[in-house]
């Protein structure tokens, strides 16, 4: 009677909608995702004067992260493609959970900058699951919105982590802070490995009228033919949102790399005081996400056009957010630079669900090796942002050629996806 019970429950009342409970889950995780990847932005002066580290020796261990990365995201989203995203997910969770938390233990130089790249190297399967889930749990008319609000977890773990992070490294230390997020993972990758099947079908938790839902319209017909390698590594749609996911990726990178850092240096803060005046920045890129992702998929429905609901979102966005970096630049007053760089974060951050998107619309039945491809460019950012960021700000004494390197990165992007991109040809 109690399982008879429960399962009608389940599938006449709060688990009709079970699909969103899937995605609240990767929101979790890539809040923690980011949390922990982000946490060595917060912990610059304290690993400095423990182990007499310069900004360019702090960019190098912030780089790691990206060759990491760079090598697991492609063999990761084969991976997810063969064994599935509750496998690969929940095993890679909790091995970059224990990587988070092996930087607490480092010793010195060598030793933050292999934990750093083991941190990458783990946490390289995370988004190609996010996009192979989306893919096989929301119907296309659904997509843009639950990668957006999978993906506005990027900026919301600042949100929580910007003074989460700095409180905990100023009662614990950073060495205790590490160690305490590395547990947040663990939790996470047993709740998911228990909960999540890889088809809806699976799921004890999917009602016969959900499961219609999200079948009715699940596959676009772009492609009849199985994704080839070929198509994914050499499609100009493709190449042209790789290219200005890289953009997008040195933008984020270098928010969340250097932003405390050069709130610190340039106007002389303390770190707890710049975990609070990074909410800003990072609750805009929240809320513009989200705003992005239903933009994306309401410009679907009105239109039918990949171009018009994905690719012209893109680069709108991409320049919004390089001209509101140009006051950063010429403004001496910290309330200016911060209005104008949670604008730029914002915008910047907001088409991120359309870059998603665009894989799962174009190469469905291989959805997470593509984004893992693309995944693999954000990665090479994430190996130069943080790098050059740190070398040219100790090159020039200031941040001014690393704000305007990025802001020509960004606009160089919005022109390919101008000129090259035209998914409905395809």
């Amino acid at each position: 009677m109690l399982i008879w019970y429960t399962q009608k429950d389940f599938q006449g009342g709060i688990m009709k909608s079970f699909r969103w409970i899937v995605i609240s889950l990767a929101f979790i995780a890539t809040i923690i995702n980011y949390l922990d990847r982000s946490a060595l932005s917060y912990a610059i002066t304290p690993l400095q004067k423990t182990f007499g580290l310069t900004d360019t020796d702090f960019g190098l261990i912030a780089s790691a992260f990206g060759l990491g990365y760079l090598i697991m995201t492609i063999v990761g989203g084969v991976l997810v493609d063969k064994f599935g995203a509750r496998k690969t997910w929940s095993l890679f969770g909790a091995l970059w959970s224990i990587s988070c938390a092996l930087i607490g233990l480092a010793t010195g130089f060598i030793w933050l900058f292999i934990f750093r790249m083991l941190l990458g190297f783990t946490e390289g399967p995370g988004f190609p699951a996010l996009t192979r889930v989306t893919a096989d749990w929301l119907p296309l008319k659904e997509r843009a919105r639950a990668l957006a609000f999978g993906l506005a977890a990027v900026p919301f773990a600042s949100v929580l982590g910007a003074p989460l992070i700095s409180h905990l490294i100023a009662m614990f230390g950073w060495r205790i802070m590490f160690i305490i997020l590395g547990i947040f993972g663990i939790i996470w990758a047993v709740i998911w490995y228990v909960i999540f099947r890889d088809q809806p079908e699976q799921s004890y938790f999917v009602s016969k009228s959900e499961l219609h839902h999200i079948r009715s319209e699940q596959i676009m017909p772009v492609t009849q033919d199985k994704t080839s390698w070929h198509f994914m590594l050499f499609n100009p749609n493709l190449l042209a949102n790789n290219y200005a996911f890289f953009a997008f990726g040195y933008l984020l990178f270098f928010a969340i790399t250097w932003l405390p850092g050069y709130l610190e240096q340039t106007y002389h803060m303390q770190i707890k005081e710049v975990g609070w005046f990074l909410v800003g920045p990072w609750l805009t890129a929240t809320f513009l996400i989200l705003l992005g992702g239903i933009i994306s998929d309401w410009l679907w429905h009105k239109t039918h056009s990949i171009r018009i609901a994905r690719s012209h979102l893109i680069w709108i966005c991409q320049v919004i957010s390089a001209f509101c970096f140009i006051p950063v630049l010429l403004t001496h007053s910290l309330v200016v630079a911060i209005i104008w760089i949670s604008l730029g974060v914002g915008f910047g951050l907001m088409p991120n669900a359309a870059f998603y998107a665009i894989n799962a619309d174009l190469a469905y039945d291989r959805a997470a090796t593509s984004l893992g491809i693309t995944d693999a460019a954000f990665a090479s950012a994430g190996i130069l942002a943080p790098f050059l960021t740190g070398w040219l700000a100790n090159l020039t004494g200031n941040f001014f050629a690393p704000i305007l390197l990025m802001i020509g990165l960004t606009l160089s992007s919005a022109s390919v996806i101008v000129l090259f991109q035209h998914p409905d040809r395809v």
